[in-house]
């Protein structure tokens, strides 16, 4: 087929290769502008871009699609379809119409669940037991489209966003491959309204702990957010990035250090304890809780601010 391939970051670059590899012919990239990112705030390109250009693919950077002009570089290149993968714009319906077969997107999610910008952090952040990507024709809703494949994976206890990503990723890139070697026969199917939730776009002051909360919703938290936004946590004053935390034995005033050791430090929450296990001071290391004390001690009866 010849596609015209729509994405951005890593999630999308691994589903390019993907369908690069399968074959098909990918006459046009579209990736989203170059953004500031780093201490230096220098402008970088996106996975997508670099492995285009690596590939030595077309590619465009509009920074939106609203204006039919825009449209000129879709319609030269004369796709039979379009795949989109985490690429950050809404596409106009007028886009979705051009090529032969339609657009297809990969979703980070087991829709209805979870349409919308951060599907893999709330499903972490909610406790989910399972979450996968869905294969969907895009319409002019928001991740409502209709189904043509779906696969699921469980998520770990341990289950960062940063590894889930990885994993659905992979299983996006897969998927995305078999849907289109199947496509004739693929029946779609529409969304049933039960059990639709949204996964708005994370805020980074959603970051900060609320020790009032219970232990097994912290860590969930810690979780989900790592590594963006990353949780965050104030001691006598010094704002920390928690990275890593486990439930632990205890309870007592919300925010209140129960244990120190080199396993960590156990912070009581309104039920139960939380043992963050990695730390970071702003502008310094990501540590494990052993080495983080050797330069940040401190005793059972500080307290963290509540929330």
């Amino acid at each position: 087929m010849r596609i015209i391939f729509a994405g951005t970051p890593e999630f999308a670059a691994l589903a390019l290769q993907a369908l690069l590899d399968a074959g098909h012919s990918v006459p046009l990239v579209l990736t989203q502008p170059d953004r500031p990112a780093g201490r230096g705030m220098q402008l970088l390109p996106g996975a997508v871009k670099r492995l285009a250009q690596a590939r030595e693919l077309t590619l465009y950077q509009p920074e939106r699609l609203k204006d039919p002009v825009s449209h000129g570089p879709l319609r030269d290149a004369a796709a039979d379809l379009m795949v989109v993968a985490a690429y950050g714009l809404i596409l106009p319906q007028a886009v979705l119409d051009l090529p032969r077969l339609g657009c297809i997107n990969i979703h980070a999610s087991l829709l209805p669940r979870w349409r919308g910008a951060a599907p893999i952090q709330r499903a972490i952040a909610a406790g989910d037991a399972e979450t996968g990507v869905t294969i969907m024709r895009l319409d002019a809703g928001l991740d409502t489209g209709p189904m043509l494949l779906r696969r699921g994976v469980p998520i770990g206890a341990t289950d960062t966003a940063a590894t889930l990503h990885d994993t659905l990723a992979r299983l996006g890139a897969e998927a995305i491959v078999d849907a289109l070697a199947d496509l004739e026969s693929l029946v779609p199917t529409p969304q049933p309204a039960d059990g639709a939730t949204y996964a708005t776009k994370i805020d980074k002051r959603e970051a900060a702990l609320d020790w009032r909360q219970p232990a097994q919703q912290l860590e969930r938290q810690v979780r989900a957010f790592n590594p963006f936004p990353t949780a965050t946590a104030i001691l006598d004053g010094v704002p920390l990035k928690i990275w890593g935390a486990a439930l632990a034995a205890g309870g007592g005033t919300p925010g209140a250090v129960l244990e120190v050791d080199d396993r960590g430090i156990v912070v009581a929450c309104g039920s139960g304890a939380l043992r963050l296990t990695e730390l970071q001071k702003q502008g310094g290391k990501r540590l494990a809780a052993k080495d983080f004390l050797n330069g940040f001690p401190f005793a059972p009866g500080a307290a963290f601010d509540a929330g």
